[in-house]
């Protein structure tokens, strides 16, 4: 279960796919270098992208304003930049719900 993380100045990049509409809140796994997560929220107004943001925030342990939403703001495919952190503590992080 390898992401496709790459560090850039100031912490990494990560990509991940989102499933909208879910039962829960989680992460369900990985595909071709994504994390896999799936949400509550439906994908109406923007709704999920702000809910990504705020369960990564909270399963990383780092302030929301660290997570920016860099592509796929209306896809379920996004590339997201986290501050502070690097691709190897990003990946231990995320990885250790799945184990």
């Amino acid at each position: 279960m390898i992401l496709a993380l790459r560090d850039t100045p100031g912490g990494c990049s990560l990509p991940v796919r989102v499933h909208p509409g879910a039962k829960q809140n989680a992460i369900t796994g990985t595909h071709d270098g994504s994390i896999k997560v799936s949400l509550i929220t439906p994908p109406t107004d923007g709704r999920a992208n702000a809910a990504l943001i705020a369960f990564l925030s909270d399963r990383l342990n780092i302030p929301r304003a660290h997570i920016e939403l860099l592509t796929g703001a209306t896809s379920r495919t996004k590339m997201l930049r986290i501050a502070g952190l690097t691709s190897a503590e990003v990946e231990a992080r995320l990885l250790t719900d799945l184990a």
